[in-house]
């Protein structure tokens, strides 16, 4: 439905703002309080007197009582109740916030600069900002994400001067980090490295001056801090392609000691900036990292064997070492899967692929069948596909193992036409099913019979039915994740 796929598309873009936009109000909202604790309530007679209590706000003349109620209504199932109040809301408020989100949707979509720009300023003419009686925070950033997609289309035309002009517009200073490290992506595309330093620094320095609670501790603060560590990598990417190594060498150890986990191309570029100021030795620890974690590409994997070389003075011992290593490696993979196998029974299901086909999970018993739940929105999903290309074609020859690729959580008016537009010009060859909405429970249902939270989603089903290995999200270092998979299809294969 529209107004399903409406909230989708803006909950994409805010989501992770909305905590924060909550904690940067100044008065308690009881109201909320009051509907929190009546719909937590497992008392008959609470979830009486809510509904009554949405009767009423829904027919109240404020448009924020009305969206309050419709999203109420949609938490207690009454779905057709939430989408009426929906529908209704761009009659009954015209010049209203919905209203506003709804026009400025297509600014995004727009192709060139001077078409954003004429869009956007018809459309602040229509719902200039002081005409919004509280001006807060959710109505700043509004009218902030607006500003700086039309930056970034200059930005991508190479029109500076206008893209530095809506920049300097941007007026919610915790998400302006968020806006210049949009910029920065689009000087960087452009090959206009001057501005995506400038852009990047920008972004970092307004992150800085929020960690450590410098700026408070609100969510919103620590939104705006979150970015830190990924900003610096970026700087010192940009920074490394200017060849100022010294500089770039400040800010790339920063990410690495903020960084959780290994990440391969941060490891990667923080050797190659070790390699541009003669510190081979450290960047050969840096390299030695990501080998035997089993997550070195070609490129590093070929960098690694030339430092060994340089620092050794020859290539004998290279290949044992490498051997052992790699064992190494494969050992521990395994005793983790080991740990991770389960056994539960896998629910069948019966899809349509993008030529209309039928395909069901029996269709492949006795065989070893990976599903892979994506969806063209999904970023992660995206990123993942080329290691999942390569699995696919590592088994292409095997008629004994099926990859199906399941489209999901559409939000889109053609989730097909979407699909088959995503695929083909990928060129992925993927088998790829639709897994759309129930008309009448308007959930999708295979990826709810597999209990999924959030995708990508991936399941690899033994030859009796069985689903031995979960796996959620990625964590893009495509070598690893093909050993991984590789490894489970084997341990499946070995108990089917």
């Amino acid at each position: 439905m529209k107004f399903l796929k409406t909230i989708c598309a803006m909950l994409l873009l805010v989501n992770t703002l909305n905590i924060a936009v909550a904690q940067k109000k100044t008065t308690v909202d009881t109201t909320m309080k009051y509907l929190n604790r009546l719909i937590s309530s497992k008392d008959s007679a609470d979830k009486q007197l809510l509904k009554a209590k949405l009767s009423v706000m829904a027919r109240e003349n404020r448009e924020k009582s009305v969206i309050t109620a419709a999203n109420y209504y949609y938490q207690l199932g009454d779905l057709k109740q939430s989408e009426k109040l929906y529908a209704d809301l761009l009659v009954r408020f015209p010049l209203g916030t919905r209203a506003r989100n709804e026009a400025s949707r297509g600014i995004y979509e727009l192709k060139t600069a001077a078409e954003a720009e004429a869009a956007y300023k018809a459309w602040i003419k229509k719902f200039p900002p002081e005409q919004y009686e509280n001006n807060n925070v959710a109505d700043r950033l509004d009218y902030d994400y607006i500003r700086s997609v039309v930056a970034n289309k200059f930005a991508a035309e190479k029109n500076v001067a206008k893209a530095n002009a809506y920049a300097r517009m941007l007026e919610e200073d915790f998400w302006k980090g968020n806006g210049y490290s949009g910029l920065t992506t689009a000087f960087y595309k452009n090959g206009d490295l001057a501005n995506a330093e400038i852009y990047a620094k920008m972004a970092m320095d307004n992150a800085f001056s929020y960690i450590d609670g410098k700026k408070g501790n609100e969510n919103w603060a620590k939104f705006a801090a979150s970015g830190y560590s990924g900003l610096t990598s970026t700087y010192a990417n940009i920074l490394f392609d200017l060849k100022k190594y010294g500089e770039a060498l400040k800010y790339s150890e920063i990410a690495y000691k903020k960084a959780t986990n290994l990440d391969p191309k941060l490891n990667y570029r923080y050797a190659q900036i070790l390699i541009g100021l003669k510190r081979d030795q450290e960047a050969y620890d840096k390299l030695e990292e990501v080998v035997k974690a089993g997550k070195a590409d070609p490129l590093m994997a070929a960098d690694f064997k030339k430092l060994y070389v340089k620092l050794k003075g020859s290539e004998a011992g290279y290949e044992a070492y490498a051997s052992s290593i790699r064992k190494s490696y494969l050992e521990a993979l395994s005793k983790k899967l080991t740990k991770e196998m389960v056994n539960e029974p896998a629910a069948n299901f019966t899809l349509t692929d993008l030529d209309g086909k039928s395909v069901s999970l029996t269709d492949y018993k006795g065989k070893i069948v990976i599903l892979d739940f994506w969806a063209t929105w999904c970023g992660p999903c995206k990123a993942s596909f080329p290691a999942m290309q390569m699995a696919v074609n590592k088994y292409k020859e095997d008629s004994n193992i099926k990859f199906l690729f399941i489209h999901t959580w559409e939000r889109e008016a053609n989730p097909t036409d979407d699909a088959r537009k995503f695929i083909n010009d990928m060129n992925y060859s993927f088998e790829v099913l639709m897994d759309m909405k129930d008309a009448k429970t308007k959930k999708n249902n295979v990826v709810s019979s597999y209990n999924v939270l959030g995708i990508p989603a991936k399941f690899v089903i033994d030859g009796a039915g069985n689903i031995r290995f979960k796996l959620t999200g990625f964590d893009g270092s495509n070598e690893a994740a093909v050993d991984e998979l590789t490894m489970m299809i084997d341990m499946a294969k070995a108990k089917s």
